[in-house]
């Protein structure tokens, strides 16, 4: 990967953190998915909290997404953040994670530009990154009845990779990791963190991967065939791939 030139724009209009190499001119006309629309090279809409649009850029295809709130506090809030200085934006916090990332060698999304508005106390933000193209969840894996035990033990090491790093997730489930022919990647690093590598918030990750697969039907053939199909070799690729840290 080639080494990142990251500048910081401010204007008027809020301020975009953004790599230079990769996109050397850039306007807050980006991060409006509407523009995008009206010139054509918008290529659709994603759901979930953090809302993303799929688009046809001069840096080539990438997803935008708008950060929104989660739970009760979003029915007040809404997409507001408030606001305790720059480097604590979500939208700059994650580009700076994943720019980390990418230089560690772990598979995630290249992040090309963030963006922050701010509004008083309050402010909005905006994340662009490259699209990971021909992939598919591993949730829409589950659905497709295609989560076998290799797959399960390809996503166990994955995992491991990031926490032999100290990456740790804040919401590691079965819609965060996708899935290629190539290889697989974790995305949505909002509010990520890198920390001492510890067992404690390491099995807190696994466990809310378990519970993300469980709630979303791996089990549904009976808790044994889940442990012995997809657990168990899950767990297989993630402790082999631990050991060798240890070595």
């Amino acid at each position: 990967m080639q080494t990142m030139d990251t500048h910081i724009h401010a204007s008027t209009h809020g301020t975009i953190l953004y790599d230079a190499a990769s996109v050397p001119q850039i306007d807050h006309a980006w991060f409006d998915p509407d523009h995008w629309r009206r010139g054509g090279r918008l290529q659709g809409r994603g759901g979930g909290r953090a809302s993303a649009s799929f688009i046809d850029s001069p840096a080539g295809e990438c997803v935008l997404r708008h950060y929104h709130r989660g739970g009760m506090v979003a029915n007040v809030l809404g997409d507001r953040y408030l606001w305790t200085g720059r480097d604590n934006t979500r939208s700059f916090a994650e580009f700076r994670l994943l720019a980390h990332m990418c230089g560690q060698a772990l598979p995630v999304p290249v992040p090309l530009a963030a963006r922050y508005v701010r509004r008083g106390i309050h402010y909005t933000a905006d994340l662009i990154t490259r699209r990971i193209e021909q992939s598919r969840t591993l949730a829409e894996c589950l659905r497709a009845e295609a989560l076998d035990a290799s797959l399960a033990e390809a996503c166990g090491v994955l995992v491991a990779r990031f926490h032999q790093h100290g990456v740790w997730h804040a919401d590691l489930n079965a819609h965060n990791i996708l899935v290629t022919d190539a290889s697989n990647y974790i995305i949505d690093f909002d509010r990520g963190e890198l920390r001492k590598p510890a067992p404690a918030w390491q099995q807190s990750n696994l466990r809310r991967l378990r519970r993300s697969l469980v709630k979303l039907g791996a089990a549904r053939h009976g808790e044994d065939v889940f442990e012995k199909h997809v657990w168990l070799p899950l767990m297989r690729g993630y402790t082999q791939r631990m050991e060798t840290s240890s070595r």
